[in-house]
C-alpha cells in the first residue's frame, strides 16, 4: 500500500492552539479572581468547574452524536464506509475511529472524541448520497486530519468556560429584568458581573472562531496530503456547499449547534467558524501545484 505525504501534526496549528490556550487561561484565571472578589466560594466553584469539565471531557463526543440522532454503525452495517475509513487510516498510521450514521439530508461530516483512541467519524445520509468514491474519501481524510491534530479536544476544553461565561451571562441578565439585588441591597455587585461575564465570554468566543478557521485549513491540508488529491476535496467542498442551498432552513437550524465541528457549517453565521469556499478552494489550488511540483 503506497504510504501518504502525511509527515504528522500541523506545526503552525499547534502553535496556534498552545497560544489560544494560553490566552484562554489568562482570561478564565482572571474571571475566578473576580469572582472571589465578590466573595464567591472559590471552593465550590472550582470543584463544580472541575466536575463539568470533567464531564465534558470524557463524554463530549457523545453528547455531539446524540444532540445530532447519529448511531454506531459496524462494519457489517456500512462495509464500504468502514473500509474507506480503515485504508484511510492504514495510510496516515492512525487507529481506526468509531464509525457513525446521522439520518439527514443535509450533505456533511465530522470528528469529535478527546484523543485518537476514543474518536470517532460520523457522516450524514446526504453525504453518502451526493458523493463520489475519491470525494467521500478526501472527506474522510479531512475529518481524521482534525483527530491527527488533536484539535477536537483542545476546541471541547478551550470552549468550556465560554460555555459557562455564557450560561452566566444569560442568567445574570434574567437576574436583572427580574430586579435581582446582592446582598448589600443593590444591584451593583450583579450589573458588574453581567458586564465580566460578557465579555469573557466575547473573548473566548473571537479567540475560538480564530482557532477553528485555522483548524478547518489544517485538516484541509492533511486531507489532500493523506489522499494525494487536493482536486477532490474541492469538488467535494462545492458539491456540498451547493446542496446547502437546496435542504430546508429549519432542517439546518436543528443541526446549527454542531457547526463547529462540521466540514461546512450548515448555516452561516456572524462570526464564522470556517474560511470562506472560495479561501479554501484557493488554498486547495495552491496546494495541488505545489505537490505537482518535482
Amino acid at each position: 500500500m503506497a504510504r501518504s505525504r502525511w509527515r504528522g501534526g500541523d506545526g503552525g496549528l499547534a502553535g496556534r492552539m498552545l497560544l489560544v490556550m494560553g490566552l484562554l487561561a489568562l482570561v478564565y484565571l482572571g474571571f475566578l479572581a473576580f469572582l472571589v472578589f465578590l466573595d464567591l466560594p472559590l471552593p465550590w466553584l472550582l470543584v463544580i468547574a472541575a466536575v463539568l469539565l470533567g464531564a465534558q471531557y470524557f463524554f463530549s463526543d457523545k453528547l455531539v452524536l446524540l444532540s445530532l440522532g447519529a448511531r454506531e454503525v459496524s462494519p457489517q452495517q456500512a462495509p464500504d464506509l468502514h473500509e474507506r475509513i480503515e485504508r484511510l487510516c492504514a495510510l496516515s498510521d492512525l487507529p481506526k475511529p468509531r464509525v457513525a450514521i446521522i439520518q439527514h439530508d443535509m450533505p456533511n461530516a465530522l470528528a469529535t472524541g478527546r484523543d485518537p483512541q476514543h474518536a470517532v467519524v460520523a457522516v450524514t445520509t446526504g453525504l453518502l448520497r451526493r458523493l463520489e468514491g475519491p470525494e467521500l474519501d478526501a472527506v474522510l481524510a479531512h475529518e481524521l486530519s482534525h483527530i491527527l491534530n488533536r484539535d477536537v479536544m483542545v476546541m471541547t476544553i478551550a470552549s468550556f468556560f465560554s460555555t459557562v461565561a455564557f450560561f452566566l451571562f444569560r442568567s445574570l441578565f434574567y437576574v436583572r429584568l427580574g430586579g435581582g439585588r446582592d446582598r448589600r441591597g443593590n444591584g451593583s455587585a450583579v450589573l458588574v458581573l453581567w458586564v465580566v461575564s460578557l465579555a469573557v465570554w466575547l473573548v473566548s468566543m473571537l479567540l475560538l472562531r480564530a482557532l477553528s478557521r485555522y483548524r478547518e485549513v489544517a485538516a484541509d491540508r492533511g486531507s489532500a496530503l493523506i489522499t494525494g488529491s487536493p482536486s477532490h476535496l474541492a469538488a467535494a467542498l462545492v458539491k456540498i456547499s451547493g446542496s446547502m442551498a437546496r435542504i430546508p432552513k429549519d432542517d439546518l437550524r436543528a443541526v446549527e449547534g454542531a457547526n463547529a465541528f462540521f466540514i461546512v457549517p450548515a448555516l452561516s453565521e456572524l462570526i464564522a467558524t470556517h474560511p470562506s469556499l472560495e479561501t479554501r478552494l484557493r488554498y486547495l489550488q495552491e496546494l495541488e501545484r505545489e505537490m505537482e511540483r518535482p
